[in-house]
């Protein structure tokens, strides 16, 4: 057997650099390069082979190790988890950074490599710099913190044990059911030590996406419910993009006659324009969606986790609606007592559908769900405007802002938000142009993904060399958690066109913290413990220190001028307008969420919220 002397860390990027997928007939690279910040745990050893190996596997210097790790999710999931991108840290604080990153990519089901510095396995120099002691294991670094939110984890503390784990963690980054974070903790000495791999270690290899087809026997399951459903109802999450299944969606659909309505991971699933897509469903969804949910006997969900606010708690549902849940992980598939097909997306539709044969639910059922999105749309309308039906401006919203930017982009552009107030408004305004084109993180809820993510976006877009713009809404809020990217984007060349809603501080959960009865404190700038006026920060100016372009704008006129300079300019270019905070708020379209309220309190407000907010607990499914 041929062998080749290689450090470790030179094994695991030689390794990487040979491995291809075939997407629709074309084969590239499976790892697309990565993200890294150099430290004292992984520059002299890790660094050197990615040296060497920077052509094939381009590396990207981010400005903070979370948000790098978030720029790699977020090109995971443009690329439909077909492709990822890896991120590099030292030992210590540029490790324990990507933890959140970690935590969004294990909650959404998206592949990204973590090769993070660890301490030394000889133990020789102990405790060394930035190391964290335990006195009774020794054993224990930082990087366990990892275990809770990876798919696969291991600690390499000999050269030859990549041999089996790196394709175990290329097998869990590109499983469908498994697919989330990869975790290897790199100790530094092990980094530097060689071994005698075998060559045919190294032979390119070809990955092709598993595609797991249904039992036939939950198929049959399955058909039976749904023919004898008399209103059924289609939930279209995020699981059926990575699928690619939109196609299949749409004509199950159609030809069955099944309305269809749409998680927050699952927005662009359908068109705007299709006649069936009746809305976002759950806590920020649609009237029309969830009074669909309410009536509907059987749910057919494809492609979702079932996540809280899909679901509005379990209360948005019938209390004796029946559930089908295609989903390709068994997990996801069997909750609450759903009848599970566990299988691939498309190949699940395409076997439903011909069971199905010519059956199509009933014409008054499709009829009432068209008058539902109807009368939801021309919601949307009023919603978005900046007038009132009298003609009298309104204070800056962010639908307003949603709206406009929706009326002017361009169909292929791809929009980027998380977090915050804005996931709800994007939910419910945003109107489809174009399949797969909306990412809401909103599965992990972080804030300060947005412009991390808007900048990962545009790396995958870029790839593909069409026209086309990332489109970044961001509170105020989440700019200041992180918004170093905005850097990250001009150097690279990756123009982002970032919104900033100012709205004061973090509106949303003042919102909620007023909805149940409280009052503001420590959310708002101006209800903080605070020295200065709110409004204080000149983002515009932030902007442009970071080299993007920007402006300030005043009215919803004014932002529709801005977006077309945008549209013209080069580089990043940031729009930041002013939005209310208290009554800007889409109010249509809310499920029950559950939050926990304070059962005794001195405040009557409170009380009285908290038992309004319990009286809809009677709803709620208990797991049947």
């Amino acid at each position: 057997m041929k062998t080749i002397k290689l450090t470790m860390a030179q094994a695991i990027i030689r390794y990487l650099a040979n491995q291809y997928i075939e997407i629709d007939g074309e084969r590239v690279r499976l790892c697309a390069g990565g993200f890294g910040i150099f430290g004292h745990g992984n520059v002299t050893c890790l660094g050197e082979a990615l040296y060497q190996h920077r052509e094939e596997l381009p590396l990207y210097r981010g400005q903070n190790e979370q948000s790098m790790a978030m720029a790699a999710i977020a090109y995971a999931k443009q690329k439909l988890r077909q492709r990822f991108m890896f991120a590099t840290s030292s030992a210590g604080p540029g490790t324990t950074n990507l933890l959140t990153a970690a935590g969004i990519a294990h909650t959404n089901r998206l592949p990204l490599l973590l090769l993070c510095g660890d301490t030394f396995v000889t133990r020789l120099p102990d405790p060394v710099l930035q190391q964290v002691e335990h006195f009774n294991n020794p054993a224990i670094s930082v990087n366990d913190a990892f275990k809770p939110v990876s798919r696969y984890w291991d600690r390499i503390t000999h050269p030859a044990q990549i041999i089996q784990s790196l394709p175990a963690a290329i097998n869990t980054l590109l499983d469908p059911a498994d697919c989330g974070p990869a975790f290897l903790g790199l100790p530094q000495d092990v980094q530097g030590w060689a071994y005698e791999y075998p060559e045919a270690f190294f032979t390119e290899k070809t990955h092709r996406i598993r595609r797991l087809t249904a039992d036939e026997r939950e198929i049959a399951d399955a058909v039976e419910i749904l023919k004898n459903a008399k209103r059924p109802l289609i939930i279209a999450g995020g699981g059926v993009q990575y699928s690619r299944a939109e196609t299949e969606l749409m004509g199950f659909a159609e030809k069955h006659n099944m309305p269809v309505v749409e998680t927050i991971a699952g927005r662009a699933n359908l068109l705007f324009e299709h006649p069936l897509n009746c809305g976002p469903i759950g806590v920020t969804g649609s009237n029309s969606a969830n009074t669909l949910a309410g009536k509907a006997d059987v749910v057919f969900a494809v492609g979702t986790r079932l996540q809280d606010f899909t679901t509005g708690s379990w209360t948005v549902f019938a209390a004796d609606a029946k559930i089908v849940s295609l989903n390709a992980a068994r997990h996801d598939a069997s909750k609450h007592l759903s009848v599970p097909v566990v299988g691939d997306a498309r190949q699940g539709l395409t076997q439903l559908g011909a069971a199905l044969g010519a059956h199509r639910s009933s014409d008054q059922w499709s009829g009432f769900a068209r008058k539902e999105r109807t009368a939801w749309d021309a919601y949307v309308d009023d919603n978005i405007k900046p007038t009132d039906k009298a003609g009298n401006n309104r204070p800056a919203s962010y639908a307003q802002v949603i709206g406009k930017v929706n009326e002017l982009c361009d169909p292929e552009d791809r929009v980027v938000a998380a977090a915050g107030g804005l996931p709800a408004e994007v939910t419910a305004n945003w109107r489809t142009k174009s399949l797969g084109s909306v990412d809401v993180e909103f599965g992990f809820s972080c804030m300060g993904y947005e412009i991390a993510g808007g900048w990962g976006a545009r790396i995958a877009q870029s790839e593909q060399q069409k026209d086309q713009d990332t489109i970044v809404f961001t509170g105020d809020g989440s700019y200041l958690m992180l918004n170093s990217d905005i850097y990250s984007s001009v150097l690279t060349g990756m123009k982002l066109i970032i919104m900033i809603c100012d709205n004061g501080g973090f509106a949303v959960i003042n919102k909620l913290q007023n909805n149940t009865g409280n009052k503001s404190f420590n959310n708002l700038i101006a209800d903080s413990n605070i020295a200065v006026e709110p409004f204080a920060v000149d983002f515009e100016a932030h902007a442009k220190s970071m080299g993007a372009d920007g402006e300030t704008v005043h009215s919803i006129a004014e932002l529709g001028e801005a977006f077309k300079r945008a549209k013209a300019a080069s580089k990043t270019y940031v729009i930041c307008i002013q939005v209310d905070a208290f009554d800007g708020w889409t109010k249509e379209g809310h499920a029950w969420w559950e939050v926990g309220t304070p059962s005794v309190s001195q405040d009557p407000t409170v009380r009285k919220a908290h038992k309004d907010w319990e009286s809809e607990r009677e709803r709620q499914r208990k797991g049947v």
